[in-house]
């Protein structure tokens, strides 16, 4: 995955320029071009979305109009005298009598109610057999055959008042309405006494009144009803449909909303018609919605893309014009590694910052040269130095030899005060036979500490103390090795080895109070002090070099972070050494040893 990657990441600066303005600028910018856009389409969507719904709102409530102007209709006729009077007592006039009068009873009717819709058609029953209606029948008129129809029987069975048949086959003469089915208002007329006097049927020819209403709508767009099963029972135009998805998305809920149809990229709207368990329904291609947005975002685009490409081309010439001296620097860098640095770069060719940058390369070759130069004679040196150290480790291996020797007769002779001189005395020269480690752990040099106290307690004669005290949390500080050795052995030469008695040396290890990375280690003795030791030294032929030795080697190894200083004291001297605080993790045997 990784050497994918890396095939990927380009590896000059010139394409490195292109990739980054792509991420940071083109890319992002164009992702949210298209997602403002998308924005726009959703907003879009969702206003058209709402119109379509007032529209539909407006179907719904000219339905609602037209069922409630049937019912009143149905009261009026079940209220009129006129009409109760033949129903109830047809033998009063004369049949020919009879349906005229009634005739023009529906004929008032629809002047009055159904001024711009007159598709409505009435069917009245008497319960002796007569049948009067506003239209021209499909079949011959029978009394007998519409009494079987099973609306009025449900309604005899209920005991309701009236009843809507949504589906109500077409009994209409084709001549007059070619409808499929027809909204019908089954009653029963009942006088004053609640007694059943007659039967009727208002219909409504709901497909010819939705054809009516959408002759002002736009072509492009498509009108339906249907049934909460998904029947489609009228449609706006003869061609238009709707998928399969759509009329299940549509059914599926007894509510209003809208859904697009990806399928056939339309919006689908639709309202829901609690009253007659009806779906008004509304689809609009996607295209008509969109096609001056999608014009838009073409000319926006092409416009962005052109500017982009320019920007492109201009950043390519500043880029090549800023990393061709780059590209020659970098070329003439191989060439130095190859001829030892011996080269130099033309200034007269450049100007700015990149004249700048060729002058500090040009210092930079000289002052690794130098600086290369001093490296060699350096690692000269050391080499001399080391074959010195060789050398004079031979006598050191004799002595060493010579010590062992020394303790096992001291062994054999139960003195065990030469074993222990031995023993103290062969830790130190063994640690400084050791020349490839320079630190080691605090709590060593505490030990090789108190091998060189054990032998001069016991030269001196116990005749001064000496005492440690310590962080536990530093022990595994690293420290110069035979650091503390001089500074104790100062003390004891210098300060208390001419006392008689009373000599006290105090050996402390703490961490710096102002800075905690620091390590303070600090021999303090209650001598002579400074003053009376230089005036009893003043005729010694040969100077101390111990505390030299130390300064030098707190240089060498931490430069200016390692010091060590000298304070005189009322009485005694106090030796102070600061160095940077480097915790080593112990290994489990130094802790075994430690423990």
């Amino acid at each position: 995955m990784r050497n994918v990657l890396s095939h990927l990441v380009p590896h000059t600066l010139k394409y490195r320029i292109f990739a980054v303005f792509a991420l940071i600028i083109l890319i992002p910018f164009s992702v949210l071009n298209l997602y403002n856009y998308q924005k726009i389409e959703s907003l879009v969507q969702k206003k058209i979305s709402e119109q379509s719904h007032e529209q539909l709102d407006n179907l719904h409530r000219s339905l609602d109009d037209q069922l409630s102007i049937a019912f009143k209709t149905l009261i009026f006729l079940e209220q009129d005298s006129d009409v109760r009077s033949i129903l109830q007592s047809p033998e009063n006039n004369t049949v020919l009598a009879n349906k005229e009068l009634i005739e023009d009873k529906f004929k008032g009717l629809n002047n009055s109610f159904f001024l711009y819709n007159p598709s409505v058609y009435y069917t009245l029953l008497d319960l002796g057999g007569n049948v009067y209606t506003s239209y021209q029948p499909r079949v011959r008129l029978d009394y007998d055959r519409i009494l079987a129809n099973p609306r009025f029987a449900e309604l005899k069975e209920t005991g309701s008042s009236y009843v809507w048949v949504t589906d109500d086959e077409n009994y209409v003469s084709r001549d007059i309405t070619k409808s499929p089915t027809l909204l019908s208002l089954y009653s029963e007329l009942r006088d004053n006494r609640n007694r059943p006097y007659g039967l009727a049927r208002v219909s409504i020819d709901f497909s010819f009144w939705f054809q009516s209403n959408l002759q002002k709508s736009v072509s492009e767009q498509a009108y339906f009803i249907l049934t909460s099963k998904g029947e489609r029972i009228a449609r706006s135009d003869a061609d238009a449909e709707l998928s399969a998805q759509a009329i299940a998305q549509v059914s599926a809920s007894a509510q209003n909303g809208y859904w697009i149809d990806k399928e056939r990229k339309e919006l689908v709207n639709y309202s829901y018609l609690s009253s007659l368990d009806w779906y008004m329904v509304n689809s609009i291609p996607l295209s008509i919605l969109f096609n001056e947005i999608e014009t838009l975002k073409k000319q926006y685009f092409a416009t962005f893309y052109g500017i982009t490409a320019a920007f492109i081309v201009v950043a390519f010439m500043i880029a090549h014009a800023f990393t061709r001296p780059l590209a020659h620097m970098m070329r003439k860098m191989k060439e130095a590694v190859r001829k030892d640095l011996r080269i130099r770069l033309p200034e007269k060719k450049y100007k700015g910052e990149i004249l700048e940058l060729t002058r500090t390369f040009n210092a930079m070759m000289v002052d690794m040269n130098g600086l290369i130069q001093r490296l060699k004679a350096e690692e000269r040196q050391k080499d001399a130095v080391h074959f010195q150290m060789l050398l004079a480790q031979m006598n050191p291996h004799f002595l060493l030899n010579t010590l062992n020797t020394m303790k096992w007769i001291g062994m054999r002779g139960n003195n065990e005060e030469i074993v222990e001189i031995c023993l103290s005395l062969g830790k130190l020269l063994e640690t400084s036979l050791n020349s490839d480690v320079d630190l080691i752990h605090l709590h060593e040099e505490i030990e090789l500490t108190k091998a060189f106290v054990y032998i001069q307690q016991t030269r001196y004669g116990n005749r001064f103390a000496v005492e440690f005290s310590y962080d536990e949390s530093a022990l595994y500080a690293l420290v110069p090795k035979l650091s503390l050795q001089p500074l104790v052995d100062n003390a004891i030469r210098h300060g208390i080895g001419n006392m008689a008695e009373g000599g006290r040396i105090r050996i402390r290890v703490t961490l710096g109070e102002e800075r905690k990375e620091q390590l303070v280690l600090e021999v303090e003795d209650n001598g002579v002090g400074i003053e009376r030791s230089r005036q009893a030294q003043q005729g010694r032929k040969r100077p101390g070099i111990g505390l030299s030795n130390v300064r030098e080697r707190l240089r060498l190894l931490f430069k200016d972070k390692g010091e060590l200083e000298i304070v005189s004291l009322e009485q005694g001297t106090l030796s102070r050494m600061v160095l940077p605080l480097l915790l080593s993790e112990p290994y489990e045997g130094n802790r075994e040893n430690i423990s």
